[in-house]
């Protein structure tokens, strides 16, 4: 393999913890099948060794693929499936739970206003109103990228309609399910 040190692989160094597998619906058919084979006989091996190194790892799993249809398909090993999915935690989308728009957008708020070293800490109710009526196609990733690009544009302290991104702004909004009204409690939605 032409390694020249031994490095520790996820699994080795998720021993006795746990290891968090993103978008395991686009894993190829050949690394699924490597996948099962470590959780059934607990052990890896590293690239080029001959030892079984055993493994204590809990798995959790993330995927945006409903994973019976990629079974179905035969996209998904369907041994890999079962031996994954003992609890299924399905997420809907951020466009299904808009309730939680205002927190989210809080959390990305604060910081991106620390990592940019911005003095960012609300958002006016009419950015709330169009943050919670947008359809969030792209789910968190979208709403983190609107409200990373507002806090850079932001010109003061509370973000307003005019530093969201261009999509989310001027839009007829649906009726969500909760009124800003109802989110909000008073005044301008300011974190901090």
């Amino acid at each position: 393999t032409g390694a020249t040190q031994t490095r520790l692989g996820c699994f080795e160094r998720a021993q006795g913890g746990t290891l968090l597998l993103d978008e395991i619906g686009e894993m190829s058919l050949a690394t699924q099948a490597s996948l099962l084979r470590t959780l059934q006989e607990k052990t890896v091996r590293r690239v080029g060794g001959s030892q079984e190194i055993p493994v204590d790892v809990r798995m959790v799993c993330a995927t945006h693929r409903d994973l019976r249809n990629e079974v179905e398909a035969g996209r998904f090993r369907e041994d890999l499936y079962f031996r994954l999915a003992v609890v299924e935690i399905p997420v809907p989308p951020l466009r299904e739970r808009r309730e939680d728009i205002p927190l989210l957008a809080n959390h990305f708020l604060l910081e991106y206003a620390r990592e940019l070293g911005r003095d960012v800490r609300g958002i006016s109710r009419e950015a709330l109103r169009l943050l919670v009526g947008h359809e969030w196609r792209g789910n968190i990733r979208e709403l983190s990228n609107a409200v990373e690009r507002a806090v850079i544009f932001a010109a003061g302290s509370e973000l307003v309609p005019a530093d969201l991104p261009e999509s989310l702004q001027g839009r007829e909004l649906p009726s969500p399910r909760l009124t800003v009204e109802e989110l909000a409690v008073a005044g301008p939605y300011t974190f901090g």
